[in-house]
């Protein structure tokens, strides 16, 4: 199924200590639709929670073929996506992306973290959320070893 109007994805990450408690947040709306979503782990980083919101958002579109505008304050999965800048680290997370990212048209915008934007600060409110909630599971592609954030 073909949807014409775009969708848009905000998303954010975060943790604690990095590596730590982390969450990630995501908004996504179309029209007069609109789905928050988050979750955490309890041994995580930023930049594979910044990831995996944009990840989480798209694995919720059902409409293939749509047009996404992804917003994110990551510059980490901006530049990646649009730059090309290396994927040595969360290889895991980025085979993943780009197994749901050929489903649809995307559009990588960056905007600045903590700034005011509504849509942004409620991705970080969900993001910390998740991160505190008292029991959380392990992000078993967490890999302290090979996981250096740049």
């Amino acid at each position: 199924m073909q949807h014409s109007d775009p969708i848009f994805l905000y998303t954010d990450g975060s943790s604690r200590g990095n590596p730590g408690p982390g969450g990630w947040g995501a908004v996504l709306s179309c029209g007069s639709l609109r789905k928050e979503m988050s979750g955490g782990f309890r041994l995580t980083t930023n930049n594979r929670m910044e990831l995996l919101a944009v990840i989480m958002g798209l694995e919720a579109i059902r409409w293939d073929g749509a047009q996404v505008e992804v917003w994110s304050d990551s510059q980490y999965v901006v530049n990646t996506v649009t730059k090309g800048w290396k994927r040595k680290k969360n290889a895991d997370l980025w085979d993943r992306f780009d197994a749901v990212s050929r489903r649809f048209r995307l559009t990588f915008h960056w905007l600045k973290g903590h700034a005011g934007h509504p849509e942004n600060e409620r991705c970080d409110r969900l993001a910390v959320e998740a991160a505190s909630a008292p029991v959380l599971p392990e992000d078993k592609g967490y890999d302290d070893n090979n996981t250096i954030e740049i």
